[in-house]
């Protein structure tokens, strides 16, 4: 069961500035293991995808949470929702946790 991951502009931005930091190119790694596994399974186990409360998305959609690394300082996060489209996910932000 394949999705379609769309990016908006921003989680564009901070995937192009994660991948050119070379630095973090640990974190690049993990961040593009979880997008392919959020492309086959949103519900993938190592992705620890869930309901993310304090906001929603456009028209009200429902966000979600998923974890790119685990048990890492600064880990790094997948933030989506459903897109309009069956089979299809929007990537809003890829960001470090806090």
């Amino acid at each position: 069961m394949n999705f379609t991951l769309t990016f908006t502009e921003t989680a564009e931005d901070s995937l192009r500035k994660l991948k050119k930091d070379k630095a973090r190119r640990k974190q690049f790694k993990a961040v593009r293991k979880a997008l392919k596994y959020l492309a086959i399974n949103p519900k993938h186990p190592s992705l620890q995808t869930h309901l993310f409360y304090s906001k929603l998305g456009p028209n009200r959609k429902k966000i979600f949470e998923a974890y790119a690394e685990q048990d890492t300082p600064g880990a790094y996060r997948i933030f989506f929702y459903y897109g309009s489209g069956r089979k299809e996910i929007t990537i809003f932000a890829i960001v470090k946790h806090p």
